[in-house]
């Protein structure tokens, strides 16, 4: 099964968010290069919160090139075989923390943004993973920063989108 069709998938599996579940399917299906950044109509990406419930944490990197609070993710792989996988290997990759699993249920929610060009749009797919006991971050070129941040500090240093999908994951804990 290719990634485009795991995405198409998941994406209608996924419960939730039902006008925006349609938007993904409509712009897969109207552009068959949807999964990538070269599609200059917008691509899906996949990302992953980072969370530590046992400390009542979450890990957020301090994007290099949007210099916002965000969670792990970003751009699909050609080695990718699923969206599951693409988050998870964004998640280890962003923040150095091996041994991460996902929250089970599949993706937590959906969040569609702009960007500046050339992506224009990313339809993001988001996930959430379980940091393991004594978990370390550790910086990657991709970030400014790594932070473990208390449930109720992330309103205060990201925006609402991370907050949509912290209480959503919240909820599925």
């Amino acid at each position: 099964m290719s990634l485009y069709d795991d995405a198409v998938l998941v994406l209608k599996g996924y419960e939730g968010q039902a006008e925006l579940r349609q938007a993904y399917l409509d712009h897969l299906a109207a552009h068959p290069d949807g999964m990538w950044k070269a599609c200059p109509a917008g691509h899906l990406t996949a990302s992953a919160l980072v969370i530590d419930p046992e400390h009542g944490r979450v890990l957020l990197t301090l994007h290099r090139k949007l210099r916002m609070w965000l969670q792990m993710g970003g751009h699909c792989e050609p080695g990718d075989p699923t969206l599951q996988a693409a988050a998870l290997r964004e998640a280890t990759e962003e923040s150095g923390i091996s041994g991460l699993t996902l929250l089970p249920g599949g993706p937590v929610r959906l969040d569609r943004h702009p960007l500046p060009a050339p992506c224009h749009w990313h339809l993001d797919v988001q996930y959430a993973v379980l940091a393991p006991p004594g978990a370390v971050q550790e910086i990657s070129d991709e970030s400014l920063d790594l932070r473990w941040y208390a449930y109720d500090e992330v309103a205060g240093v990201a925006d609402e989108s991370v907050v949509r999908l912290l209480d959503a994951t919240r909820a599925r804990l």
